[in-house]
């Protein structure tokens, strides 16, 4: 069967951004998860990304290091995810400008196995 395709980027949270960021965004009509209300919160960067995944959530974080390396492992190992957001550490309100440019600009679909960088 083949999956319809899906404009908007539905996002999750990684624990170490500010509940905030997903609040904003919801304020302005975009689904977004924190890893708080998916009752998540300790997991491993890996259950995180396979969760976002299965979710079909792009999950954005502030752990640079861990997700590249979960990315890359990805890649070679032949696994998807439905991509990841790595943003430096600013206020909420920083974080969501620079979110709302890719969620405005690139759709679910083209999010895919891809790593994007605020």
């Amino acid at each position: 069967m083949i999956e319809p395709s899906r404009l908007f980027i539905e996002l999750y949270t990684d624990e170490d951004v500010d509940v905030l960021v997903a609040d904003l965004l919801r304020a302005r009509g975009f689904n977004a998860l924190t890893t708080r209300d998916a009752r998540r919160l300790h997991a491993t960067d890996e259950e995180q990304l396979a969760f976002a995944a299965a979710e079909q959530r792009a999950l954005l974080t502030h752990n640079r290091a861990d997700f590249e390396t979960l990315h890359q492992d990805y890649m070679d190992s032949g696994r998807h995810h439905t991509g990841i957001l790595i943003a430096v550490r600013h206020p909420a309100y920083e974080i969501v400008r620079r979110l709302l440019l890719i969620l405005n600009a690139v759709t679910a679909d083209e999010m895919q196995d891809q790593v994007r960088y605020l």
